[in-house]
């Protein structure tokens, strides 16, 4: 039976090697401290955290999430150690909550390796804090405990550190946080928080169906349910995922997840048709609640790709208990000298395996019922997707229409995990960007396969993928409401650059050399300068009439060449203060070549998101933190719709004469 804690309160624990859940929200840093006998923590090498992410019997989190899972094993802390303390904090410097008393009260959960959840803790009554120290484990009188703490601290994580005595606090809080912002860069921002209630429910018939005689794979725990238990019977999807059964269910399948919406729009989504005995429900595009359809695909995008990430993470846990367990067992056969050798330990050997085995077909059978479901929904909402959301193969675009307004959401691409490849989720962000983009072009940090490819044509691909962004974006804006600007100093990608010169969208020919440079950043700081002052002033009509109002993006190809220390002075300007004024960057650059610029451009990488010209497994979700193949929205060889798309656009400016 699972101990509900408040502060202060303890629990004993009935074994050393556990998981720490955390479920809060927003993306947060999870780490661990080690403490003596008077919780000193003695140096930074007793400190477990995303720069530095395993100690003996401790490993976190190596990037902020919104879910966490921390593998303990206290029968492996050093001798000297008697305390654990399990740290919550709040990335710096990166967008988002930067109090506690902002966002929903995170939630810990401690639990076995099996699943089996032994105590939880909701902290609450957090109001300035930033960093809050959530649990800590404790030795006495030889048995271990767990006692609630909750206490939160508005100095960050400097403060909480240098609380637990620890001389280097400072310097060690400066360091986690730029591991985080790193790792903040590379991770696909988590959809706009929904009301509460406001997620999606589909139902299938659960007649026969394997997922009805299953138990659940997690209770539904304040504030958010974390993922389902490693090894828990058939869990799938995190809490109620796709094929799991509700808690105490025997009905109808849940497939409801956090974040997805149930409040009724006024516009009900299209309904499921029935499904065949024992079987679950074909599933609809457009099957999640929004206002328009196009909300509702983006919804149900977003909720499939929750789905795969938290059943994914399902999966692996599984086998991490399997793997665990295994060991366990070997490990007891080979520590007693009667049961090393002979018949009796080849036998307890080959249970173990067998046991082994079992575990893992059993996860694995789960996690191919959930991929054939999510798959499934993929090949039906995938057709669906309106040009905003779709690939540039896609049938909708040979009926394209540039649009009244903007869209809520654009597609960079998609992302796949190794346990499905073909099962391809897209990836949108929301309009207008709230982010630049920063397209790799060197071969720095990418993935076996993508360093494969030539770094000329890595290159080239980068500039045609900075194009086809460039290219969706004029697309789904209204005729005249976007602007495109290119800086390429060198002209080394006329060839890349030349559909969107030869269509006339380009409203100049690309910037060359460094008076060009220099003339294009000065125009732009000077819009963001003044467009500023009027929103402060409250004078917006009181702009110069020339001025282009529309949103901007400024594509900078092969930086930092023709850059000099004042064009990167703008530059930065124009990364930290454009995009609340509609000016955003489009980066096509090797950042191995600005490496003598050194931390100055840091803030500037830090503001962007990373994407590649290639498939490469760089980018992390907001939930769990899996690392994702991102596999850019490049046009088909020899397809002209990028040609046709833009040419449909400049008719429209004509038209509205823009």
């Amino acid at each position: 039976m699972t101990a509900e804690l408040v502060r202060g309160q303890n629990h004993p624990l009935p074994q050393t090697r556990l998981e720490i859940r955390v479920s809060a929200g927003h993306p947060i840093v999870a780490g661990a401290t080690l403490g003596d006998e008077q919780g000193t923590v003695r140096g930074t090498e007793w400190v477990a955290h995303p720069a530095a992410p395993q100690l003996p019997g401790i490993d976190v989190s190596r990037q902020a999430a919104a879910d966490h899972r921390l593998a303990v094993d206290l029968g492996a802390v050093p001798e000297a150690v008697h305390r654990v303390n399990v740290l919550l904090a709040l990335p710096t410097g990166v967008g988002g909550p930067t109090r506690f008393g902002a966002m929903p009260a995170p939630f810990v959960a401690v639990t076995g390796l099996d699943g089996t959840e032994v105590a939880s803790y909701t902290i609450t009554d957090l109001d300035s804090e930033s960093a809050v120290v959530a649990l800590e484990l404790y030795r006495r009188q030889g048995a271990w405990k767990v006692r609630a703490v909750g206490q939160g601290y508005a100095g960050g994580l400097a403060a909480m550190l240098q609380d637990q005595g620890l001389p280097e606090a400072a310097a060690l809080a400066a360091r986690i946080n730029e591991a985080v912002a790193q790792g903040m860069a590379r991770s696909v921002a988590p959809p706009p928080p929904r009301p509460d209630g406001e997620g999606r429910v589909r139902t299938a018939t659960a007649g026969g169906g394997a997922a009805a005689a299953e138990p659940a794979a997690a209770s539904q725990q304040a504030p958010a349910p974390p993922p389902a238990p490693p090894g828990a019977a058939p869990g799938g999807a995190g809490s109620g995922g796709p094929g799991t059964g509700g808690p105490g269910s025997g009905g109808p399948v849940n497939y409801q997840h956090p974040g997805r919406r149930t409040s009724a729009p006024p516009t009900p989504p299209p309904a499921a048709p029935p499904a065949e005995p024992g079987r679950p429900a074909q599933p609809v595009a457009g099957d999640a609640s929004g206002w328009t359809m196009d909300e509702r695909l983006y919804n149900q995008v977003w909720g499939m790709f929750e789905d795969l990430a938290r059943t994914a993470a399902a999966y692996r846990s599984a086998v991490d208990f399997a793997d665990s367990r295994m060991e366990k067992e070997l490990d007891g056969v080979l520590s007693d000298p009667r049961t090393r050798f002979g018949p009796e330990a080849d036998a307890a050997r080959a249970q173990a395996r067998a046991k082994h085995t079992a575990l893992v077909e059993q996860a694995r059978a789960v996690l191919d019922r959930d991929l054939a479901q999510l798959a499934a929904e993929a090949e039906v909402v995938e057709p669906a997707l309106p040009p905003a959301f779709a690939r540039w193969d896609s049938p909708v675009w040979q009926a394209y229409q540039v649009p009244m307004e903007i869209p809520m959401a654009l597609r960079l691409g998609e992302l796949h995990l190794p346990e499905r490849r073909d099962l391809r989720i897209p990836m949108l962000v929301r309009l207008p960007l709230e982010r630049g983009l920063w397209i790799d072009s060197g071969r720095d940090g990418l993935s076996d396969d993508a360093v494969a490819v030539d770094s000329g044509e890595l290159r080239r691909l980068a500039a045609d993928t900075a194009v086809a962004h460039a290219a969706r974006l004029l697309a789904v804006y209204p005729a005249g409401e976007f602007t495109v600007h290119v800086i390429d100093p060198a002209g080394s990608a006329a060839a890349s650059f030349a559909p969107l010169l030869r269509s006339g969208v380009l409203r100049e020919p690309p910037a060359t050399g460094a008076q060009g440079v220099s003339a294009m950043l000065a125009a732009l700081t000077r819009r963001v300068d003044l467009v500023q002052m009027a929103v402060r002033s409250g004078a917006a009509d009181a702009l110069p009439p020339d001025l282009d109002i529309a949103e901007q993006l400024l594509i900078v190809h092969d930086f930092p060449h023709g850059f000099d220390d004042r064009a990167v002075t703008q530059l930065r300007y124009l990364a930290d203060e454009g995009p609340s004024v509609g000016v955003h960057l489009m980066m096509v650059a090797d950042r191995r070549d600005a490496q003598a610029y050194g931390p100055v451009l840091d803030p500037l990488w830090r503001s962007l998101l990373r994407v590649t010209p290639v498939p490469d497994d760089h980018l992390a979700d907001p939930w769990v933190g899996h690392a994702w193949t991102y596999e850019p929205s490049l046009v088909p060889a020899g397809s002209q719709v990028v040609e046709q798309v833009l040419a449909r656009v400049v008719q429209a400016r004509q038209a509205y004469g823009r």
